[in-house]
C-alpha cells in the first residue's frame, strides 16, 4: 500500500493523518448514507455529483452532510475531476444512471453515463498519475441476468432469457432448456456466468470489469460490490425507475395499489442500505477484499408480492397490489445472493426485512412522492417492451 494522502489534524498533542475520500454520486441514495458514515468516522470526504433532476427533482436534497465537501459536476468533465481528486486517497465510485426499464430505450444515455463515464474517470486517474490506495466500485446483481437454478434431471443450470411463447401464455417459471423440466431457484454465487438482460445491467458489468481490470493492471487495490435490491430512506419516491420498494411506496402514498408484473411470485434479495454501508466500509478497510468481487445481499429470497403487501400494511392501507400478469422485457424471474464469499472477509447483514421496511415507511410518511409509475409503464408499452 502507498503512502496515505489526506489532511493532517492535531489530536491531543499528536498528529493524525486522515484519509481523504471521494464518493462519486455521493448525494444519491446509497452514496449519501455512506458519506454520513465516513464523516462520522472522521474521514475527510469530498462528493462529486451531477444532481440529476430525475433523482433529485431539480433541487439539492436537505440531507447533505455538513461535514462533507460537495462539488457539482460530472465524472466526464476533466475540470470537475481535477477538483474532486485533489489529494484523494480512496475512491467510492457510485455515479451511475439507474433503471432497467428506462435503459432499454435511453440506450446512449446509459452507456455514455455508466460505461464511458467510468472509462473517462479511470483514464484521468491513470494519465494524471493520481495515487489511489483503494477504489471501490458499486456493481449490481443485475449483471447476472437470471439467478442460478437446479434442474432435477440436468443439475445446475444458468439460463438466459425465458421462452417468449411461454411468457405469452403466462408461464413464468424457468424451464430447463435441455429437458423441459421445471427448475428450482438456488442462491446465486459470484462464479455464476454473467448473462445480463438489460442495457443497464450491461453498463454495470462494464463498470465492474473496467475497474477490476485497470486496478489489477496498475496495482490499485480495487473491489467490486455487487449490490442486490437495496432499500431505505432517501431513495427517490418520485423516480419511477428506481428500486421496487421506493416505486411501491410512491404508489401507496398516493392511495394507488402497487403495480406488479407477472404473478408477483418472482423473488429478489432485499438488503437495507445500512448493511450496504457496512459492506462498503469493510471493502475499504480490508486488504483481503482487494481485487475481488462480492455479492452484497441479505441471502434470502423474498417475493415481490410479499414486499408490496408488507409496505401496504406498514403504511396502514387496505388495498391489495395490482397483479398485471404482464412481462416486462429484461425482467428476470428469480435471483438471490449467496453471500458466503463476503462473509469470509467479515460481513454479515444485520437488518431484518420488516424492520428495515418500517424505517423506510417512517421516513417516507413525511416525503413528497409524485406517482409516475403508470407514465413509465406507458413508455414501455409504446416501445413494445411488454408482453
Amino acid at each position: 500500500m502507498g503512502q496515505v494522502l489526506g489532511v493532517v489534524r492535531k489530536e491531543k498533542g499528536r498528529k493524525r493523518i486522515m484519509k481523504k475520500i471521494l464518493v462519486t454520486g455521493g448525494a444519491g441514495f446509497i452514496g449519501s448514507h455512506l458519506v454520513d458514515r465516513l464523516a462520522k468516522d472522521g474521514m475527510n470526504v469530498v462528493v462529486l455529483d451531477n444532481f440529476d433532476p430525475q433523482v433529485h427533482q431539480g433541487k439539492k436534497p436537505c440531507y447533505l452532510n455538513s461535514n462533507a465537501r460537495y462539488l457539482e459536476g460530472d465524472i466526464r468533465d476533466e475540470k470537475a475531476l481535477k477538483n474532486a481528486l485533489k489529494d484523494v486517497d480512496t475512491v467510492f465510485h457510485f455515479a451511475a444512471k439507474v433503471g432497467v426499464g428506462q435503459s432499454m430505450y435511453e440506450i446512449k444515455n446509459y452507456v455514455d453515463a455508466n460505461t464511458l463515464g467510468t472509462a473517462f474517470f479511470w483514464d484521468y486517474i491513470i494519465t494524471q498519475k493520481i495515487k489511489i490506495n483503494k477504489f471501490v466500485v458499486a456493481s449490481s446483481m443485475s449483471i447476472y441476468g437470471e439467478g442460478s437454478y437446479e434442474c432435477p434431471r440436468c443439475g445446475i443450470i444458468a439460463p438466459y432469457l425465458r421462452n417468449e411463447d411461454a411468457l405469452k401464455n403466462r408461464k413464468w417459471e424457468i424451464i430447463c432448456p435441455e429437458c423441459g423440466k421445471l427448475t428450482k431457484a438456488l442462491p446465486t454465487s459470484e462464479d455464476k456466468k454473467l448473462l445480463s438482460t438489460s442495457v443497464y445491467a450491461i453498463t454495470k458489468k462494464d463498470q465492474e470489469e473496467l475497474s477490476l481490470n485497470i486496478g489489477i493492471s496498475y496495482k490499485i487495490p480495487t473491489v467490486a460490490l455487487r449490490f442486490f435490491n437495496v432499500y431505505g430512506p432517501r431513495q427517490s419516491l418520485s423516480n419511477p425507475y428506481t428500486g421496487a420498494c421506493a416505486i411501491f411506496s410512491s404508489r401507496i402514498k398516493n392511495d394507488n395499489p402497487p403495480l406488479i408484473y407477472e404473478d408477483g411470485l418472482q423473488t429478489r434479495d432485499f438488503i437495507d442500505v445500512r448493511d450496504i454501508v457496512e459492506a462498503c466500509v469493510l471493502a475499504m478497510k480490508s486488504q483481503k477484499a482487494d481485487y475481488g468481487y462480492y455479492n452484497v445481499g441479505a441471502g434470502n429470497a423474498v417475493s415481490i408480492k410479499d414486499v408490496a403487501e408488507t409496505l401496504i400494511d406498514l403504511y396502514g392501507k387496505k388495498f391489495k397490489p395490482k397483479i398485471t400478469n404482464r412481462y416486462r422485457t429484461g425482467d428476470i424471474r428469480h435471483c438471490y445472493a449467496d453471500i458466503e464469499k463476503i462473509k469470509s472477509i467479515g460481513f454479515s447483514p444485520k437488518i431484518k426485512l420488516r424492520e428495515g421496511l418500517k424505517t423506510l415507511v417512517e421516513w417516507g410518511l413525511n416525503e413528497n412522492a409524485i406517482d409516475r409509475v403508470e407514465e413509465a409503464a406507458l413508455e414501455l408499452e409504446k416501445r413494445n417492451l411488454t408482453l
